[in-house]
């Protein structure tokens, strides 16, 4: 079975940045290969109309039946205000708790991101996964691309 991913605005930035295009890259390439089943959100969308060209490319190499798009349900959106009422993110961080929410909700194996000062973050984690936990929720597993790269 594929591990379920959610891939946040960073990464497909990553694709064409000089710090992070390499592992970016590599990533890529398993998802390219199916390797994963690929989940980004409205969230993603949203923030990539804002993207140069290249990047909002990106998403449609994903090979098709390995995308799924995710939605902000009431659900996401109460999850996402706690994770701001529980001070785990600021009210400007607002679409990074969106999508550490919509990866919880929808049960997702591994949220992807290279936003180390908002997601993929030791401390942050440790508030989003104690919120989730009093929610309910299952604990999120947050990654940089380079730590799913395969090095097979």
């Amino acid at each position: 079975m594929k591990d379920k991913i959610y891939v946040d605005t960073s990464v497909l930035g990553g694709f064409y940045d000089i710090e992070f295009e390499k592992d970016t890259k590599i990533f890529f390439n398993r998802i390219l290969n199916k390797e994963f089943s690929v989940f980004i959100s409205e969230i993603t969308e949203t923030e990539l109309a804002f993207a140069p060209e290249k990047v909002k490319e990106l998403v449609n190499l994903i090979p098709k039946e390995c995308l799924t798009k995710l939605s902000i349900t009431k659900e996401v959106d109460e999850l996402a205000n706690t994770y701001i009422s529980e001070k785990a993110l600021g009210k400007a961080s607002l679409n990074d708790a969106y999508h550490i929410a919509i990866a919880t909700v929808n049960k997702i194996n591994v949220l992807v991101s290279w936003n180390f000062k908002h997601i993929v973050n030791l401390n942050k984690i440790r508030l989003f996964n104690s919120v989730n936990v009093k929610l309910g929720y299952s604990l999120i597993e947050i990654r940089c691309p380079k730590e799913l790269i395969s090095y097979d």
